[in-house]
């Protein structure tokens, strides 16, 4: 969907930037090789994005304006959690929950849209209030987590896989809202995806809690 409004505005004053969060460059390369973006897309192995903008899953945005300046904070980028209606007998998502998902992602790009043609007049851009209103400080926590991750990174680049793992594990506990972080150490399917048994033993664990937060714009699912 990123490529299509890239095409369809061709703005000077408008770039997207797309970032996978995955250690494990290898498996996020195959993905940009074959959607083949006309926009910069970047491996980010340890994280960097993550920890500067308090980043926890994907996808996720940032809306930066011309200035250097933050209009919307780190936010789910139009995603809705329709996944968690799957059928497993019949590998199905209700009729339902996949148009809301739609609806969803629809709405986000067509806010994005009306930023980029109208800027700080859009209604979607947060003024310096709000935009600092809406984004989370990260805790000691979580800087700590960070710290955990790189260093596990490290080491499995050395070779020394078990201590490795165990400073990502040691990671996702102290930043257990960090499906970037859980993701890093968890197994990956045939497709390169962390989407196995425990993957969905941790998201049904979420009860009634989101998988993906609510966006605070108008037309947005709750």
């Amino acid at each position: 969907m990123w490529q299509k409004l890239y095409d369809e505005l061709q703005d000077p004053n408008f770039i997207i930037i797309a970032v996978a969060m995955d250690s494990r460059a290898d498996a996020a390369r195959p993905w940009i090789e074959q959607a083949a973006p006309t926009y910069p897309a970047l491996i980010d192995r340890d994280h960097r994005v993550a920890e500067l903008y308090n980043m926890v899953n994907v996808p996720q945005a940032v809306w930066i304006d011309e200035d250097g300046r933050i209009v919307r904070p780190a936010e789910n980028a139009g995603a809705f959690e329709a996944f968690r209606s799957l059928d497993f007998e019949t590998m199905t998502v209700p009729e339902d929950k996949q148009a809301t998902a739609a609806a969803a992602k629809a709405t986000y790009v067509a806010a994005v849209r009306d930023w980029v043609l109208t800027g700080s007049d859009s209604v979607h851009a947060f003024g310096a209030d709000q935009a600092r209103g809406h984004t989370a400080a990260p805790s000691a926590e979580i800087a700590q987590a960070h710290c955990h991750f790189r260093l596990g990174q490290y080491l499995l680049r050395q070779g020394r896989e078990g201590e490795g793992v165990e400073q990502l594990v040691e990671a996702s506990r102290l930043h257990p809202t960090s499906w970037n972080i859980w993701r890093q150490a968890a197994e990956i399917n045939d497709m390169g995806l962390a989407a196995g048994p425990e993957f969905w033993a941790r998201v049904n664990a979420l009860g009634d809690d989101h998988y993906y937060p609510p966006v605070d714009m108008a037309g947005m699912p709750e």
